[in-house]
């Protein structure tokens, strides 16, 4: 609870990953990569709920093993490779009413920590925002990105009156990181999406920001967690 809010965390996870099958419940760094987020997220100092949505028994098991409540199989309508991300969290409040906020933890992001959960859930409210979801700086600026015309010519993302020149004068662009997301959950059911206009942003550091998605984000994540666990063992 915070300020008085109930809040529902929820880890979405289908079983039909395609870049990475099975990539849920794979093993990363000696646990399987689903219960990072889970062990993340039972931390946090004001989640009162938090549970698996998932199409899958075995990764409705392995979830149970890690302490974390699967207290429905989500629909296979509702997990294909087109289903909108938004529906599996749309069906998960439906059937577990009654929050004031609502957390999406995706566990394709095991480097972002409690405190991130936390610290994003703490901004949504002292900034009376709607909904508050986590960013990076991006290292790749759109004022150095082109489009390619039908004759090969260059024709810039932004159209700058005033080309930047030097990296040092181009302003900080953020992307999405996909590691958390915080909605009020009234506000969730009427806008359907956690990205709208007045959406704010939680900075992430770069180094708790990576999406896993592919076999070699599994190499460069494992390598970052074994390398973590041994600086905190020496």
């Amino acid at each position: 609870m915070i300020d008085n809010k109930t809040v529902l965390a929820i880890i979405p996870a289908r079983g039909g990953s395609k870049g990475v099958p099975r990539k849920n419940i794979r093993e990363l760094a000696g646990k399987p990569l689903i219960a990072w987020t889970i062990e993340a997220a039972k931390k946090s100092k004001h989640i009162d709920r938090l549970v698996v949505s998932t199409d899958d028994e075995e990764i409705a098991e392995v979830a149970r093993k890690w302490g974390c409540e699967v207290p429905f199989i989500r629909p296979s309508a509702l997990a294909q490779d087109d289903t909108p991300g938004i529906d599996p969290i749309l069906h998960a409040m439906e059937l577990l009413p009654g929050f004031d906020y609502i957390v999406l933890l995706q566990p394709t992001s095991p480097l972002r920590n409690t405190d991130d959960i936390d610290s994003c859930l703490e901004k949504c409210i002292n900034e009376k925002a709607n909904a508050c979801v986590s960013v990076t700086v991006t290292d790749k600026s759109p004022f150095w990105m082109y489009q390619l015309s039908e004759e090969a010519m260059l024709e810039p993302v932004i159209d700058s009156k005033q080309p930047v020149l030097r990296r040092q004068d181009a302003p900080d662009v953020y992307v999405l990181n996909g590691a958390v997301y915080v909605a009020s959950a009234n506000w969730l059911y009427g806008t359907r999406s956690f990205l709208q206009s007045e959406t704010i942003g939680f900075v992430m550091p770069k180094e708790r920001s990576y999406d896993l998605d592919t076999p070699l984000d599994f190499l460069i994540i494992e390598t970052i967690l074994k390398n973590d666990m041994q600086i905190q063992n020496s």
